[in-house]
């Protein structure tokens, strides 16, 4: 049976440390769980600053000694992204209030939200922090804080596309 992929992008502010984090934990759990088939996963940054470069090497470091890849490339979130997404999630609210200006004027009839509202034990407004000006901790918490969330929205993406 065909059917309509899930389209997610995951968006932070320069496309090199949480976006592709949270990218890389949801195409592991995805694959992990037999779901990778239906959900097409990337990740974008609300500023071009780093178009074309890999994931930051600490945070690349961190996620690999979890058996984890971050393999995309930067790129910059672009309105007529909103055309063909289903779920915009963005990794704290300077980044929701940037993707917010750029949905103005579309029709979108996707989820756009924080990443960290679909952990059920994240309070209300709980964001990813930027891990980039501190040390390798902050890269292992960006991944905890990916994995939980990513989990939750793995399951309501199960629950609510009718898929098992």
């Amino acid at each position: 049976m065909s059917r309509e992929p899930v389209r997610v992008c995951f968006v932070c502010l320069g496309n090199i440390c949480r976006s592709p984090t949270a990218e890389g934990v949801m195409r592991w759990l995805a694959d992990r769980t037999g779901h990778a088939d239906w959900i097409e996963i990337e990740s974008a940054g609300t500023a071009a600053h780093h178009v074309g470069e890999r994931a930051d090497r600490r945070a690349r470091a961190a996620a690999a000694r979890r058996g984890i890849a971050l393999p995309s490339r930067a790129r910059a979130f672009e309105a007529s992204d909103f055309d063909r997404l289903d779920y915009v999630l963005a990794m704290d609210e300077e980044n929701l209030v940037a993707l917010d200006r750029l949905r103005r004027g579309r029709r979108f009839e996707g989820h756009l939200g924080l990443l960290r509202a679909f952990d059920p034990l994240a309070p209300e407004g709980a964001v990813v922090p930027d891990p980039y000006y501190g040390g390798p901790s902050g890269f292992e918490t960006v991944l905890d804080l990916c994995e939980a969330a990513c989990r939750g929205l793995l399951e309501r993406l199960i629950e609510r596309h009718g898929v098992r």
